[in-house]
């Protein structure tokens, strides 16, 4: 009983510990809040470059490139979406293109599937007669042949054509200078004859050749020496003294006097010139003027044979080349129409071929009813 006792009043100890006495009521500190005033609220967040005018203008020049970069940026955009959408649209419509023939395909390989037999279609359907096997022969001739001729033709047509030009101008050169050749022929021919004939003119009309007994003067002058002035005048010099001596009778008084008046001519130091130098100096200009003749009587002929032969030659070659011409467009034109005709047939029997198919399909969705 004691022990219960004391128990109880030790409980009691601890609860008059947690009693609440005014005596210890909790003081809290009081702490003064400052307030700053040195500046507004408004102006601790206002920028310090707002008033500046170079700031602004970098600022605003900041804000428009940016602006303009983002526009570049959404153009560029939008044409790339453009793209996309396109080439996707395109895609779309290759499919559905696609399985429209797909579909188209199935529907006609369904037509034509069919469970139908050797025995149900007739025997004439089956085997081949000969006019079947020609036609198939002669579709693939028209189909193969006729582009294997047209581009055969057309490639030997260019090349013999190419050939011919070749020719042509190769036979041109030629005949030009065969002309020219034979046209130098004829002019060194009538040099040499306009030469003789203008120096024996020359001769008879400035001496008296007939008187001097020459015989036959026009062999003395031939194509090698008409233009040697010192034979010609030692000729007639030696002609002359015969006819004329010092010391005996002259038979001809005229012609000695001609060659004595000859011989009074001044010469170049103004002095009187003995006979044969007068002489000499007489041929001379006669073989000249004969040279001058000669050489213009060269040029004339020579150009007229030239022109002449040039044109019998360019007339020979352009009638050959005019009849090679239309033996290489005769034969064009053959192969032309013999692939024509095959081309005719060609689409004949395709027609039929057709035709024929046609009525098979029908026969067959008759049976398939």
């Amino acid at each position: 009983m004691k022990v219960f006792y004391i128990n109880i009043l030790l409980f009691a100890l601890p609860l008059n510990i947690l009693v609440d006495y005014p005596k210890n009521t909790y003081i809290t500190p009081h702490t003064p809040t400052n307030t700053s005033r040195l500046l507004c609220e408004c102006d601790i967040y206002t920028s310090m470059y707002d008033n500046d005018p170079e700031m602004r203008a970098v600022m605003e020049n900041y804000n428009r490139q940016t602006s303009d970069r983002f526009k570049e940026y959404d153009e560029r955009m939008q044409d790339k979406r453009k793209k996309c959408k396109e080439q996707c649209d395109k895609e779309i419509r290759k499919i559905i293109l696609k399985d429209k023939i797909e579909k188209e395909l199935t529907e006609t390989f369904a037509t034509l599937e069919t469970n139908i037999t050797t025995k149900d279609i007739p025997t004439c359907v089956c085997k081949k007669s000969l006019a079947d096997k020609t036609e198939k022969f002669c579709l693939n001739c028209g189909f193969r042949v006729g582009g294997g001729v047209l581009q055969a033709s057309g490639l030997l047509g260019g090349i013999g054509e190419v050939a011919l030009s070749a020719w042509k101008t190769a036979e041109l050169i030629t005949a030009k200078d065969l002309a020219a050749k034979a046209g130098v022929a004829a002019g060194e021919a009538a040099r040499i004859k306009a030469g003789i004939d203008a120096v024996f003119s020359g001769l008879k009309s400035t001496f008296p050749i007939d008187n001097l007994g020459f015989g036959s003067f026009e062999s003395l002058i031939n194509a090698r020496n008409y233009t040697n002035a010192p034979i010609i005048s030692h000729s007639i010099n030696l002609q002359y003294i015969t006819k004329c001596p010092k010391y005996g009778t002259a038979t001809d008084t005229s012609l000695c006097e001609f060659f004595e008046n000859l011989s009074l001519v001044e010469g170049p130091g103004h002095v009187n010139v003995t006979t044969d130098v007068a002489i000499e100096l007489n041929v001379s200009k006669i073989v000249k003027d004969g040279v001058t003749a000669a050489s213009k009587a060269a040029k004339t002929t020579a150009k007229d044979v030239t022109a002449k032969f040039t044109a019998q030659n360019t007339g020979a070659v352009n009638t050959t080349y005019a009849s090679c011409q239309t033996a290489i467009i005769a034969s064009i034109v053959a192969i032309l129409v013999i692939v024509l005709v095959m081309v005719i047939i060609y689409l004949i029997l395709r027609y039929r071929r057709k035709k024929k198919m046609k009525k098979k399909l029908q026969y067959i969705k008759l049976l398939k009813e």
